[in-house]
């Protein structure tokens, strides 16, 4: 019997290395995994559906789904996560001194519905005590998803060509929450710098009391595919599970190490004291926290037209955890 033949569009990530060079294979498939970076993938897919499946932007999946006719289906893997405290930056000229100093300012963002947007507003809200609303927004590019906004959110377009980053250091904006560290920021710039320099130690804190880790991306099948052949949605969540799990493998011989970082083991000794054992986990159980805290912030934020349940997003074969093998247990 021959196999399905399947486009997969993804980053060029460690943790998928193995299924991208094809050391593992995903069962009954023929994949072509085709490397891109995210931005470009999210606005293929969600404009043409022209992969059969691929990363994507966790916020506007879960605003696809609150509709009930999103046209895929995800699988609880991760390709993408990050904390956020350290990509809060500042006009070092405008007073910011701490979260709640946010409140009443014009803060900058390259897009309103960006799951990095989200979490960081989500921070501003529950742990610094400033709503959307208290904010007037500026946006560097437009919504891929074209939703209307709730009324008392203020949110204009930065006119064509123009980088965020330069307008925080002209002090246009006084803020600027974002996925990737702004040119100004990166070119030395005196006028702009981190709200929070210290933010390894907060992030840290942060888990620990929340056990939030931010997802930015998760995986989609496009729906027809799945509906046909349900059985892809399983054998390619165990595929980019054991990729994972061999990155692992790999990362933890650190006598010979295969990540450029001069501290490579303590580092990830460091994270499976504070995260676990599977330090980078995909699945359900061990991100439940953080799946819930995205759903709840897509509502509270007006990205959502109703509070999704974590069940809704994924395909029901996945909705269990695959343990940790035993040759990462060290």
């Amino acid at each position: 019997m021959s196999k399905l033949r399947l486009s997969f569009a993804c980053g060029p990530y460690d943790r998928t290395q193995a299924l991208r060079d094809g050391t593992i294979a995903v069962e009954g498939v023929d994949l072509n995994y085709i490397t891109m970076q995210p931005a470009e993938i999210f606005w293929r897919q969600l404009q043409y559906q022209e992969f059969d499946a691929s990363e994507m932007s966790l916020s506007n999946y879960t605003s696809l789904v609150s509709t009930g006719k999103s046209p895929f289906i995800a699988i609880p893997v991760y390709p993408s996560r990050v904390f956020r405290h350290g990509y809060f930056f500042v006009n070092t000229g405008k007073g910011i001194k701490s979260g709640a100093d946010l409140k009443g300012k014009r803060g900058g963002v390259p897009e309103y519905s960006m799951t990095a947007a989200v979490y960081m507003r989500g921070l501003m809200q529950h742990e610094f005590g400033v709503k959307p609303s208290d904010v007037e927004w500026v946006q560097g590019r437009h919504d891929r998803l074209g939703r209307q906004l709730p009324a008392d959110i203020r949110l204009s377009q930065a006119p064509a060509g123009t980088e965020l980053g330069d307008l925080l250091e002209r002090g246009e904006i006084d803020f600027m929450m974002t996925a990737n560290n702004p040119l100004s920021f990166r070119r030395g710039s005196p006028k702009v710098a981190r709200l929070f320099p210290d933010y390894a130690a907060m992030e840290k804190d942060y888990y620990k009391r929340t056990k939030i880790y931010p997802i930015m991306h998760t995986v989609v099948i496009k729906r027809e595919i799945y509906d046909r052949d349900p059985w892809v949605a399983l054998n390619l969540y165990n595929a980019l599970y054991r990729s994972k799990d061999y990155c692992y493998h790999h990362l933890t011989e650190t006598g010979s190490p295969k990540a450029s970082f001069a501290w490579l083991q303590p580092m990830i000794e460091e994270e499976k004291k504070i995260i676990g054992e599977d330090w980078y986990p995909y699945g359900i159980e061990q991100n439940r926290p953080t799946i819930e805290a995205l759903l709840q912030y897509t509502h509270e934020h007006g990205l959502t037209d109703r509070r999704v349940k974590l069940e809704e997003l994924f395909a029901p074969a996945t909705m269990r955890d695959i343990p940790l093998s035993e040759g990462q247990r060290v």
